[in-house]
């Protein structure tokens, strides 16, 4: 229970934004949307990808001016923010995603920049390492001021991020997606910074998808759901089903979807044998079979295995040795294009690196796999064949789009997903392969996804889904194949006979055998 003299402190937030409205050509993003956040306060923001987050976070850092009608007060005073400059004085920094850093200068020249202190005409470089030496002992930093921000880690770059915030007085301290690239000890150290900073007084806004980082660190929860204001949460009212529903506008229950029948009687035949595949390397003579209308998951801890097999399977990788067979024929697959000639394509998990066009639009990425079939006579596109195309997988996988001349960079990463499965389906594929499918999207795309995974089962594909989440495996699969290193352990789910839940996969994932996970099932 807060002290009688922390009361008014808590009493008056140092940030209040109400009547926050903002809209684009043809889209308004927010629409009346409020956030009041409280000094010594770790305040989450949650909402589906193309909420409205990131366009009122930009609003409060100075990039984007509000539409009329807009109040924002620091301290319950009203105040204007007319540009990032405008925002920093007022104590706001944010650490976006991709952090800002510049790698050629060293850590000091990075939280000194634009502020550096000179001695006449030449900076001051001793004060500068000086005057920081502070900040990243109390942030805990093992690096020093002259260290090259090249040569920093991406946590140890995200603490240099937090120091220059710190130096500049920061009171109001935005984080967008901070753990995404960080390894769950880095994880760990940062999480302790963030309490850390709380405990000294700042308000942290954090944006996540992660449940469990919420959970962990928030004191309360604000959701916006396309474009508005839902609602705020205290700690003690959060649990995922209510976060989901306000999230989504539906109960969790049916999230995970899989109406398609893959009983033994119901499952068609085998569409897919792969046999003893192996690089010499990381994958060591893996087999398994997959049936038309089924939904087959390949489980295991980080470094099985499971990302390197599926390259083989589609030739994107070497393969050494095995054989891979569609419907009974032995495919000689020696490249990702032999692959998608015969029926399989493969979703990768980064898409933005390996799989779309971020400078190109909606029409072109959906249409990528499929223009030499729009040539008339081998040279000339029939554009409006290709538009309705792009309009066809705009309505059926629900891509929130204008149209499809929007540049894929500009949407969220549930729509760029959608985007490129829109693209492979393209092709009419017999088996899919898709190397987590939902990563980095939020969970009302991750629900869409899982129904365009469930349709397609239902159509007669064999679809192959690659997963970290165990939640994600159980709630979709009908079999799960599990790895370790490089091995595979077994199968649970089918006609194994074992149950798919956490504790068998685990069991095969850590090296114990199926008969002795069924044992610790029974």
């Amino acid at each position: 229970m807060p002290l009688p003299s922390e009361a008014p402190a808590r009493a008056t937030p140092i940030l209040e934004m109400r009547a926050i409205s903002k809209s684009f050509p043809g889209v308004r993003a927010l629409n009346g949307v409020e956030l009041s956040v409280r000094a010594g306060e770790v305040h989450a923001l949650m909402g589906e990808n193309g909420a409205g987050k990131s366009t009122l976070m930009k609003i409060l850092s100075g990039a984007y001016t509000p539409d009329a009608g807009a109040v924002i007060r620091i301290d319950g005073q009203p105040v204007a923010i007319d540009g990032p400059l405008s925002a920093k004085r007022l104590g706001i920094a944010v650490i976006y995603q991709e952090l800002s850093l510049s790698p050629n200068l060293t850590v000091a020249e990075n939280i000194y920049l634009g502020r550096e202190p000179r001695k006449g005409p030449i900076i001051d470089r001793a004060a500068m390492e000086k005057g920081c030496a502070d900040i990243l002992a109390r942030l805990g930093a093992s690096f020093r001021p002259t260290t090259p921000v090249a040569d920093l880690s991406i946590a140890e770059r995200q603490m240099v991020e937090i120091a220059r915030a710190i130096h500049a007085n920061a009171r109001i301290l935005v984080m967008d997606e901070p753990t995404t690239a960080l390894s769950s000890r880095e994880t760990d150290s940062l999480f302790a910074l963030i309490k850390q900073l709380r405990a000294d007084g700042l308000a942290i806004i954090y944006i996540s998808h992660r449940m469990a980082e919420v959970y962990e660190l928030s004191d309360r929860c604000s959701v916006l759901r396309d474009g508005s204001y839902v609602g705020t949460l205290e700690r003690a009212e959060l649990n995922a089903e209510r976060l989901v529903k306000m999230m989504v506008g539906r109960d969790i229950a049916g999230f995970y979807t899989k109406d398609h029948d893959a009983g033994a009687a119901a499952r068609g035949p085998v569409v897919l044998s792969v046999r003893d595949v192996a690089d010499g390397r990381r994958v060591k003579g893996c087999s398994f079979d997959l049936h038309a209308g089924e939904v087959l998951a390949i489980a295991g801890l980080v470094g099985s295995g499971r990302t390197e097999f599926a390259r083989l399977i589609f030739g994107a990788e070497r393969r050494l040795a095995g054989a891979v067979e569609l419907a009974g024929k032995t495919l000689d697959i020696r490249k990702p294009a032999d692959a998608i000639a015969q029926g399989i394509v493969y979703l990768t998990e980064d898409r933005k690196a390996q799989g779309l066009f971020l400078d190109m639009s909606v029409g072109e990425n959906v249409n990528l796999a499929v223009f030499k079939s729009d040539a008339a006579g081998g040279a000339v596109l029939d554009l409006a064949r290709a538009r309705d195309r792009a309009i066809g997988a705009i309505k059926a996988l629900g891509i929130r789009v204008p149209g499809p001349h929007i540049n894929v960079g500009a949407l969220s990463g549930g729509n760029q997903q959608k985007v490129l499965l829109s693209r492979l389906l393209e092709t009419k594929p017999k088996v899919l392969i898709l190397d987590e499918p939902t990563r980095g999207v939020d969970v009302g795309a991750k629900s869409e996804i899982y129904k365009i995974i469930d349709e397609l089962a239902r159509s007669g594909a064999g679809v192959i889904v690659i997963s970290s989440e165990l939640p994600e495996v159980i709630g979709i699969a009908d079999r799960v194949v599990v790895m370790r290193e490089g091995v595979v352990m077994g199968e649970v789910g089918g006609g194994s006979g074992i149950a798919i839940n956490q504790e068998n996969i685990m069991a095969l994932a850590t090296g114990i055998s199926a008969r002795d996970a069924a044992r610790q099932s029974a």
